[in-house]
């Protein structure tokens, strides 16, 4: 039973003790040893317990094992002598002649109308004393005059008319024409989100704050070592745009999460794109590494030329775009719009 004086005695060192048992022959098999050395208990679990507490209980007894006192509360002791004590059924007194609503009708009835007379006198004396001290005249509502105050501006500073609205529409599902106030302003769409992709990616990888969504299912894509050495390579940088890999080995890469603004079918050609881009344009430091995996993702992310687009996904755009810190042209340097003035579309009618 050295079990019970763990933490009592050094690695090595057995205690001494005498067991008494007093068991039924019946539960004990002395056939399980051919020179009856060792014999069987009929319930060795129960009989194990009962052996390493009552040594536990001597130990501690005998101040053998170390124990902690604390303040005893005896009201919280189980009393035992109520073991066969019956319990007692708790009496319950009730008024049967209370009645909660009787002569309450009648109450609220005067108190309500006791309320109302000592409203109804305070109103009416606000009207005291304003009685007209004229000669009995009636009083001329023409020469009233009423406080007014003039609107003089408005909150946006143009009065919201279909005119001064800012729209845009789709030209040859290439192009958002907006309007200006002197003009118009011809925006390439692809462009324009390529320009908007690109900031937001730079920033993200800045300062990691790009947000993924998980996948359902491990999307695993087969490349060559050639490539897989080269994704190794910009894993941290991606993994700051919302890509996540659980594994890239030899010949393949495990992906569990990717950048909100793709869907999950668009992510082989991406990254196809991606080291195709990286193996013709090799970085020569860390930030046209940045710059370069930022203008290769921006490139293949924005929206191209032949979608279709909504009123609100076209004012999301040119918003976009002019939120920019260089919205005149691409991460490549081309132009992203241009602007036609009232003046120059004269021309063309003369």
């Amino acid at each position: 039973m050295s079990a019970a004086f763990e933490g009592l005695l050094k690695d090595r060192a057995y205690p001494s003790y005498f067991l008494y048992l007093e068991v039924d022959p019946k539960s004990i098999d002395i056939n399980i040893h051919p020179t009856k050395t060792e014999i069987k208990f009929d319930d060795e679990h129960a009989l194990y317990a009962i052996l390493r507490s009552a040594i536990k209980h001597s130990l501690g007894q005998f101040n053998v094992a170390p124990v902690l006192d604390f303040e005893r509360d005896p009201n919280l002791d189980t009393p035992y002598n109520y073991e066969n004590k019956r319990a007692s059924t708790p009496q319950v007194e009730v008024d049967r002649s209370f009645n909660p609503f009787k002569n309450e009708s009648l109450t609220t009835s005067s108190n309500f109308k006791s309320n109302f007379k000592k409203e109804s006198a305070s109103w009416e004396s606000l009207y005291t004393g304003l009685q007209s001290e004229s000669t009995g005249d009636d009083v001329d509502v023409r020469q009233i005059e009423f406080e007014s105050e003039e609107v003089t501006g408005n909150l946006f500073g143009a009065s919201q008319t279909e005119e001064s609205q800012n729209t845009t529409f789709q030209l040859n599902k290439k192009f958002i024409i907006s309007t200006l106030k002197n003009g118009m302003l011809v925006i390439d769409q692809h462009r324009a989100h390529t320009r908007i992709l690109y900031e937001e990616l730079l920033k993200s990888i800045t300062v990691s704050a790009a947000v993924s969504q998980q996948l359902l299912f491990p999307l695993v894509l087969q490349f060559n070592q050639q490539e897989t050495e080269l994704l190794k390579g910009i894993k941290d940088s991606l993994e700051q745009t919302g890509f996540i890999f659980s594994e890239i080995t030899s010949n393949s890469a495990e992906i569990i999460g990717i950048p909100t603004s793709i869907s999950e079918s668009e992510v082989e050609m991406l990254l196809e794109q991606l080291l195709v881009d990286f193996q013709n344009e090799v970085p020569e430091n860390n930030f046209s590494h940045t710059d370069l995996l930022a203008k290769s993702l921006a490139r293949s992310m924005a929206v191209k030329s032949g979608n279709l687009l909504n009123a609100t996904e076209q004012q999301h755009i040119v918003n976009g775009l002019f939120a920019c810190k260089e919205p005149s042209l691409t991460p490549f340097n081309k132009p992203v719009f241009i602007t036609l003035p009232v003046e120059e579309l004269e021309k063309k009618f003369m």
